[in-house]
This record gives structure tokens, sequence and C-alpha cells, in this order.
């Protein structure tokens, strides 16, 4: 097993072309790479929650950000061949399972012709790039409920819009590497990384997102399905496993391929656990109720789990922070931001403990 780790300074002066990097996971990703000195420019639409952590964390000041939809081919190819860039990094999508059944074809035109859009903007360039990640999901499989990890040779076909959505986009991904991608020598990735919980999310129908909401508003959590049973990690966590795929990638070809990105067995729990977790982080006597109202026809699955054991082999690699550490340093953030402290520090420090 070859040890590997992360060279942050290998991004200093790169120019990285992000997709959907005013969403959360992309504003992250975007401050890790600002405060590391890469070129970061960012295409998506306006951040979609208010508050958003792409505003509060005042990210704009450090990018290039370009403010359109990925299924404007024309806007997204002009962005791109302005930026030229060396990493293009695929986050854009509608990630939302429940949003994925009110409004489906939406959803499959983000999320796949999305895809094809970026792919093709690569394909028409007359510079091409070094390395490529599509960020997708652990929930691309065909989840069979089995009690032991997928691995990334399992059948791709997810149930529910936004999930097999994402099956599409993998499968559009594989096409253009067999078709264009091999013969040009450009190495690309995809990535499928479990739930990330994290300072600065406030999507709604996410389990911690209603946590910080019903914590700050002294309310009962309502809790849709208590004993469903997920991976859990923190943001920082696929993030920098990202940018190590992207890093070695770039160095060697042959590292290019599909990855899983989840925590350590352990750190699987029920939905219920979890908030029983964040009620004793957050204190204040919070609790939690299950929700009895059901979701007609909302399908969400009851157990998955990744098996990481590739990215652990060839790269390395391994989580830093359990479930627990996860929940606390999401609380944190959580109650800096609603005491208007200073939340650029705490992602700063965050990030830079993560590192260290």
């Amino acid at each position: 097993m070859e040890k590997m780790v992360v060279d942050i300074n290998f991004f200093k002066d790169k120019k990285i072309f992000i997709t959907g990097h005013t969403g959360f996971k992309g504003t992250w990703l975007c401050k890790i790479l600002s405060m590391h000195g890469a070129k970061v420019i960012g295409y998506s639409l306006e951040p979609n929650t208010n508050p958003n952590l792409f505003n509060i964390s005042k990210i704009n000041e450090n990018i290039i950000s370009v403010i359109g939809d990925i299924r404007d081919f024309d806007k997204l190819k002009n962005a791109y061949d302005n930026a030229n860039p060396e990493i293009v990094i695929h986050l854009a999508a509608q990630p939302l399972v429940r949003e994925s059944y009110i409004d489906p074809k939406y959803t499959y035109e983000t999320n796949v012709i999305g895809t094809v859009n970026l792919l093709e903007c690569i394909r028409q360039a007359n510079e091409k790039p070094k390395s490529v990640l599509n960020v997708t999901t652990d929930k691309v499989y065909l989840n069979r409920e089995w009690e032991w990890g997928y691995r990334e040779d399992e059948q791709l076909d997810g149930y529910d819009p936004y999930s097999n959505s994402k099956s599409c986009s993998e499968l559009v991904t594989h096409s253009y590497i067999n078709s264009f991608f091999k013969e040009l020598k450009i190495p690309v990735s995809t990535a499928r990384a479990g739930n990330v919980i994290g300072g600065g999310d406030f999507s709604k129908d996410r389990i911690i997102p209603d946590c910080v909401r019903a914590a700050y508003e002294n309310k009962d959590i309502v809790v849709r399905n208590p004993y469903s049973i997920r991976p859990y990690q923190y943001v920082l966590e696929p993030l920098f496993a990202y940018l190590m795929i992207v890093e070695k990638q770039y160095k060697d070809i042959k590292y290019a391929g599909f990855y899983n990105i989840g925590p350590d067995e352990c750190d699987c729990v029920t939905t219920g656990e979890l908030v029983d977790l964040f009620c004793i982080k957050w204190g204040n006597n919070l609790k939690w109720i299950a929700d009895k109202i059901k979701s007609e026809g909302a399908h969400e699955a009851s157990f998955l789990k990744l098996d990481c054991s590739k990215l652990k082999k060839i790269f390395g690699w391994k989580p830093k922070i359990n479930i627990e550490k996860a929940v606390e340093m999401t609380v944190e953030w959580s109650k800096i931001y609603f005491k208007n402290m200073n939340i650029v520090k705490c992602m700063e420090e965050q990030i830079g403990k993560y590192w260290d």
C-alpha cells in the first residue's frame, strides 16, 4: 500500500473550475482552495437558501464567481473557456431526494444534461485540463438494503429521480472517458460520497439543518425516518478526499477511477442516534419527536453504506473525524453564527485543525 496524503501546496496558483461553488460543499471547497493560493473560478446558480454559507463566508471576495445555470451550455462554455482551467471539479446538482419527486424533469436536466454540458466543454476545449472530478453520491447504487457496504463495481441504478439522475451522471462520465478522454489522456474520476454534515448547511429536508433550525427556535426536532441507517461524515472529509484524488491523478493518470468516500463503519448510525448526539452537544434540554406524517410516493432507503476499502488501499486514506466530533464541530459553527461572531475565522480554524 502506498501511503498518500494531500499535498495542499500543490494547488497554489492552479486554475480550478468548480461548478456548484455557491452551495454548501462548494463554498467550503472554495474556502480551502483560496486559503492555499489556488485561482478558483466558480460557475453556479445563486445560492438557493436564505441564509446561505456562500454569502456568510464572504468567499466571493477571494474567487471569480460566475452566476449561471449548468443547463445553459453557451454560458457555461463561455465561462469555461475564459477560465481555461487545469483542474475541473463538478459539484453542481439538484441534490435533494424529496425535491426530485416534486420536479423530476428539472432534476434530470440539471444532474444529467448538466454533466453532459460540462464534459462537452472539456471535450471541445483547445487546451485540455489535467485533472477532472465528477462528484456524485452514495445513492447511485441499486440499493438492496444489504448490511454490507457497496463497492465501486456494484450495479448503478438509483431508485428515486435524484439518485437515478446521479447514476446517469456516472454513466455519462464513463461513456465520455471511454469515447473521448482516454485517447486524449485526460484523467477523469468520479467520487461517491456519503451523507455530509457541517456548519453552514441551511438546506431543507436535511436532518442536521432541521436540528439547527429547531434548536435556534427552541422547538422540538421533528425526525422523519428515525430508524434509517446512513453513513455521516463531516464536510471536510470528502472535500480533502476529492482534492487528494484530483492531485494524484493530475500527477499520474493511473489513479483516475471511481471511488467511494465515506466514514468508518462505526459512524453509520440511525437518524435517531444522530439527533440524540446533536441534542447532547447542543444542550438546553433539546429533544426530538418522530414525524407521524409520511410523504406519499417519496420512497427513501432505510439502510445504505459504502465500502471505502479501495480509497484506503490505493491512497492510504482514512477518515479523521468521527461522528461525535463531526456533530460537535457543526454545533460549534452554528452557535458562533447565531451569536454573530466571526464565522470566517471559525471556518479557517476548522480547516487548519483538520489539515494539522
